[in-house]
């Protein structure tokens, strides 16, 4: 009986070998064990007191489950002593940092002490108290009545209204904060959180201050793993006000109007008070082109000079700017970034519809666009306990097939004390119900970033956007048709984008169709180069957009399957369902010679249907999540259960 079960234990060893050894042959190597730049980067937060050996515990424990490496964020919790960027803080980043230098694991860092970035923890405007955070606001007088200035504001105009008053605009302090490190009063019932003041980020005195607190100083203390160790800086969601800023306060400052004016072409001053009313007939208008020039002026003022910085260390600044369709900011981020939390997101129709809905496809084009290599997500943040391991999947899964291939999990919690737990939970990390089985997720999720990463998108379609708008019912409709697509932001069509009689040609992408569903105003510098468009039948349009007559030439939709027909007449689709699925997503890309398509049911119905795909070639289908391959025939139905994703590769 012993020699029996020594044979069978034999012959199970050498069965398992050889499946590892046909499996090594049947997929790339670099496929079934990405490099560890591909991994999943969590948020760790840093919330309570820190110790050596515990980072270095929970390091290895990282690095066990599959992930290898995080992003360092210091958080609420953390006691009172250890302040922003004290020598205590600079010592534990330190054990951190080398540690997964040891270990060839990767690190962002974190900009700021907790978030909106920008003010290095209060320490900008403990600097200098003009550098608080100010806006504009208005005050209403009645005929006759005086206005009095209180101190630290600032008369920019007084206008008189349509209906006899008149109304003073001025520039003051926001009252903007940001949150702090530290509880007030932990243990008490009346738990508060500290609070500093958020700096000026439009001013650009106040930026050069954060920028010498926090940038300089993570130079000077772990520069030498710079480009190595560290990878990039992450600078999260600035806000112009900060937050709780006073209520009707708008983003800006007096100094900035002759900015404004340089940007606009015209002096808004006079119209400022359509910031809030609508007395002309422009006021509509005049708001758009107030908050246009803002969004301009914090790029220049802001993300510009960050971007030059980390360029200029050979690092990447990473992270993402405030708004879910802010893809004109994403231009200077080396890894444009974006960001779901409180459910922004999930099953059902907020997979499809709504402004969030277009985050992944937002930070994905732009990577394309501006000929990035990778794209990121901060995602799962604020979930709530009820998140569940299949949707902390799904939700990584829908920002895969959208493009995006650096998921940033918020967030691996170091400490679940008390109030810790709640704090925009759920800790999806170590202290989560599935930390057991999270290495195959943190692998898959490595795979499919790799897959994303230095390959061709397939892809001849785009719909036009706005710097901070991107259209998200032809989307939608596209796809539930399975036509793939990316946002063209409008200003690339002057900027560098090639137009001619085939279509838009930018970053090694050619887009044989363009679609216009829903702007709020034209450029007069894009209207040229989309009557090129429009003559050679290549410009597809909303029937109710205001553009609809506009441009000669151009083709009209109305409704879902009058908009797929247009794209049938000018793109080719490679890929095809029989029967058809609205549920299913896909994204087809080209990797050291062999074509790949990433699927994904995206809905909790199962789904049947034969894969129509152009390329010839050996078909394999291909489980992310273990690596695992089999032979699939052209005329062989797939099926797929509710939110599953695969993978077909068909080999050169």
């Amino acid at each position: 009986m012993k020699l029996v079960k020594r044979y069978l234990l034999l012959a199970t060893i050498i069965s398992t070998l050889f499946s590892e050894i046909i499996r090594a042959q049947a997929l790339p190597e670099n496929f079934i064990n990405p490099p560890s730049e591909f991994s999943v980067m969590p948020f760790w937060f840093w919330n309570d007191t820190l110790k050596d050996d515990e980072i270095v515990r929970q390091i290895a424990d990282f690095e066990a489950h599959g992930v290898y490496g995080f992003v360092i964020h210091p958080r609420i919790g953390l006691p009172e002593n250890v302040k922003w960027l004290s020598t205590e803080m600079i010592h534990s980043m330190d054990v951190a940092i080398r540690e997964a230098s040891i270990r060839k694991m990767h690190v962002i860092l974190y900009d700021e002490g907790m978030y909106p970035s920008g003010s290095s923890s209060g320490q900008v405007v403990a600097r200098n108290p003009g550098y608080a955070a100010r806006g504009l606001a208005k005050i209403d007088l009645k005929p006759g009545e005086i206005l009095n200035l209180t101190e630290g504001k600032n008369l920019i105009t007084l206008i008189n209204r349509p209906n006899g008053e008149s109304v003073a605009i001025v520039d003051q302090p926001s009252g903007g904060t940001i949150r702090g490190l530290h509880y007030l009063g932990e243990g008490s019932v009346q738990l508060k959180e500290e609070s500093p003041p958020a700096g000026d980020i439009l001013n650009p005195d106040a930026v050069k201050c954060f920028i010498e607190l926090v940038y300089d100083r993570y130079a000077k203390e772990f520069g030498r793993y710079f480009g190595t160790t560290i990878t990039g800086i992450f600078t999260d969601e600035p806000s112009p006000l900060g937050r709780s800023s006073i209520s009707g306060t708008v983003p800006g400052n007096i100094s900035l109007l002759p900015q404004i004016k340089q940007i606009l072409g015209y002096d808004i001053t006079p119209f400022l008070a359509d910031l809030w009313y609508n007395d002309n007939s422009d006021s509509k208008r005049h708001r758009a082109d107030y908050s246009y020039a803002v969004n301009i002026c914090l790029a220049d003022n802001y993300y510009k000079r960050l971007s030059n910085w980390c360029k200029d260390h050979g690092i990447s600044l990473m992270g993402h700017p405030a708004g879910s369709m802010d893809i004109e900011d994403e231009r200077y981020f080396q890894i444009p970034g974006q960001d779901l939390v409180w459910r922004y997101v999930e099953p059902g129709p907020k997979a499809l519809t709504g402004q969030n809905s277009t985050v992944a496809k937002c930070a994905s084009s732009a990577m394309v666009h501006l000929g990035q290599r990778r794209n990121s997500n901060e995602l799962y943040g604020a979930y709530g306990h009820s998140l569940s391991y299949d949707e902390m999947v799904w939700l990584a899964d829908w920002c895969f097939v959208r493009g995006q291939n650096l998921l940033i999990p918020h967030a691996f919690f170091y400490s679940i004390r008390g109030p810790r737990f709640d704090e925009r939970p759920p800790d999806v990390g170590p202290n989560s119900s599935w930390w057991s089985k999270y290495k195959e997720y943190a692998d898959a999720c490595r795979r499919l970033s790799w897959l994303n990463t230095d390959s061709k998108q397939v892809c001849r379609l785009a719909i036009l956007c706005e710097s901070f708008f991107l259209p998200d019912k032809s989307a939608k409709i596209c796809f539930q048709h399975q036509c793939d697509f990316n946002y063209l932001e409008l200003s690339h069509l002057w900027k560098d984008a090639k137009i001619d009689s085939n279509g838009v040609h930018i970053s090694g992408m050619d887009y044989d169709a363009i679609i216009i569903d829903s702007l709020s105003e034209m450029a007069q510098k894009a209207i040229p180069f989309l009557n090129i468009l429009a003559r050679n039948g290549r410009l597809i349009i909303n029937k109710h957009s205001v553009f609809s007559s506009l441009f000669k030439g151009s083709l009209i939709y109305d409704t879902p399957e009058n908009l797929i027909s247009e794209i049938d007449n000018k793109i080719s689709r490679d890929f095809d369902l029989d029967p058809p699925s609205d549920d299913i997503r896909f994204r087809h890309i080209v990797k050291e010679n062999d074509h790949y398509y990433i699927i994904f049911n995206e809905d909790s119905d199962n789904v049947l249907t034969k894969i129509k795909i152009a390329p010839k070639g050996k078909r394999q289908l291909i489980n992310p999540a273990t690596a695992e391959a089999v032979d699939l025939d052209v005329d062989e139905m797939v099926s797929f259960k509710p939110h599953d994703l695969i993978i077909i590769r068909v080999k050169q």
